[in-house]
């Protein structure tokens, strides 16, 4: 039984991962004509383009986007419910769990884009590829706040390694 709510847990969070990173683009105003932009794209319309036919955009706001981020995280959060045996919980603990998720999943999504723009930008300084184009549209509006409080040191940037510090804090105190 482990195995299976493992398996239906990592696909649940993967879904929520693509379509949390396609609101995330949006936000951050990424390349959508990107490769790796077309294949989140590519695998989110199925649940995103019919939520646009039903729910029109507030302003900049791309309400089938937002939903579908809740829809799924709903998804997960009660599917493994289901699946270990809980009894129905109260429509707070519904509602935490749900803003649980998708602060969770958006705080470990922003932790590896951060880890992996580090990483490229000392493994291939000033080159390009759609994974380095991706992450410099993501991380760089996060990552502007920790650069104006911490210069770089002798050319080293530590933003990096300063965001990180205060995701996993963040990550800490979810876990409370």
């Amino acid at each position: 039984m482990e195995a299976l709510i493992f398996i239906i847990e990592t696909l649940l969070r993967l879904a929520l991962f693509v379509v949390l990173l396609r609101l995330l683009m949006q936000w951050s105003r990424a390349d959508f004509r990107n490769p790796i932009g077309q294949a989140v794209v590519k695998l989110t319309n199925p649940l995103v383009v019919p939520l646009r036919r039903v729910l029109p955009p507030m302003g900049k706001l791309d309400t089938a986007s937002i939903v579908s981020v809740v829809l799924i995280a709903l998804l997960e959060v009660g599917a493994v419910l289901a699946l270990r045996g809980y009894g129905t919980p109260g429509p707070l603990w519904w509602i935490r769990s749900v803003v649980v998720e998708i602060v969770h999943t958006t705080l470990w999504t922003y932790f590896y884009a951060i880890v992996l723009y580090a990483l490229l930008g000392f493994v291939v300084p000033g080159g390009y590829s759609p994974m380095q184009s991706l992450l410099a549209s993501l991380c760089e509006p996060f990552l502007r706040p920790f650069r104006r409080l911490i210069p770089p040191i002798a050319g080293l940037d530590l933003s990096p390694l300063w965001a990180c510090i205060g995701i996993q804090a963040l990550l800490i105190l979810l876990r409370v």
